[in-house]
This record gives structure tokens, sequence and C-alpha cells, in this order.
């Protein structure tokens, strides 16, 4: 497996003397297979951070939630996750189009605990697992190049309070998003959603800013 680290890892390791430490992680802890401890630890989660990068190199990170297990790990190298509705950006998805390389960080706030994944990803319009996600338009298939659990030390216990309504579940109508009601976006949502919009009520910026102030986002 190829060393994590470039020359400038190096020489930061050695200006602050932690070579040898380095090196045990990256010769002994980070690894490319899936282990069964890691497996049960990423289906257990419902929420993960993922990393990828625009086609000027620039890095960016977005919240990825769904129900628990809505990772899943399909063998020891192969990890799929589905995409929901979205703001119509595809800008996660764009950047994995085009460059492939993610980063995904998986983390328990109330334990705490935490994995770290790297890998290349792809789109999959077409599958199988489709089925087994309500309302998915797509899925993102992983293939795992570095696999390891990070320390958890600075991570500030957290306990989740409720799960998002916006989640998707089977034999569930989803509520639009309040951004949805907006009235500037009433031209570029779909006919459907505007329907539902206009029913609910259309807001304008300042309502909507008051809401997602008072969590009602």
């Amino acid at each position: 497996m190829a060393s994590l680290y470039s020359a400038e890892h190096r020489a930061l390791q050695e200006e602050f003397n932690t070579t040898k430490l380095a090196n045990l992680l990256d010769n002994g802890w980070i690894h490319e297979k899936i282990s069964e401890d890691e497996s049960k630890f990423i289906s257990s989660r419902d929420m993960f951070f993922l990393s990828t990068v625009d086609p000027h190199g620039m890095p960016t990170v977005s919240y990825k939630g769904g129900p628990t297990g809505f990772v899943k790990v399909l063998d020891e190298s192969t990890l799929v996750f589905p995409g929901f509705d979205g703001n119509g950006m595809f800008y996660s998805v764009g950047n994995i189009e085009a460059q492939h390389k993610v980063g995904m960080l998986f983390i328990d706030f109330e334990t705490p605990h935490r994995v770290r994944v790297q890998g290349t990803a792809e789109l999959v319009r077409e599958h199988e697992l489709l089925a087994e996600y309500t309302e998915a338009k797509y899925l993102i298939m992983i293939k795992v190049t570095k696999i390891w659990v990070n320390c958890p030390r600075y991570i500030h216990k957290y306990k989740k309070l409720d799960q998002s309504k916006y989640v998707p579940e089977p034999c569930k109508v989803t509520p639009i998003p309040t951004w949805k009601r907006l009235d500037i976006v009433q031209d570029a949502i779909t006919p459907e959603e505007k329907a539902i919009a206009e029913s609910q009520g259309l807001v304008d910026i300042n309502e909507y800013e008051a809401k997602v102030k008072r969590g009602e986002g």
C-alpha cells in the first residue's frame, strides 16, 4: 500500500518530532480492507461527512444524512450510499463524476468514535440496490483505498434529538423543504413541487431566514 505521506508531511513530522509515530500509523494502522468492526460501525451511522475535489483542485465537504444504515458495506472494499433530492447543484456528485476521489468521515458523537475512509467513487444510475432506498435518485459506489479508526480525543459529546423529517421513509409522504416554498424559486422547481409549495403557502426571503433561525428549515 502506498504511503499516506508526501514530502511536506515528512518535513512536518521531522520538525515536530513525530516521525516514529507517523511511521507506525502509516505501516500498521491504516489499511485497505474494511474490517468487521469498521463495517458494523459504518452500518450503524445515520450521517457522515463527504469530501470531494472540484476541477480546480479545491476541496469541499458536504454533510450526508439518511436513515440509520443508509451507507451499506457491500464487501471488504466497497461502500454504497444513495443520492436523495437536493438543491439541484450536484456539486459533490459532479466532482465525483470528474475526479472520482473522495474522503468520508463517520462519527459517533455519543461514544465518541470515528472512522476515516479514502477511495474512488462512481455515480451509478441503475442498480438493483436502488429499490432498497426510498426516493433515491442514484447511488454512489465507493472503492475503498484506505480506511482507519481515527483518534476521538477532541470529539465533543452530543446526543441525537430527532431524525430529520425530510429523510425519505417507506409509505410516508416526504415534505418539501421550506426553501422550495420561497417565492423567488418557483420558476426553478418542478410543476409538481410548485403546486405543493402554493398549497402550503409561499414565503419570502425574510420569512424563510426567520424559519431557519428557529430550526424550521
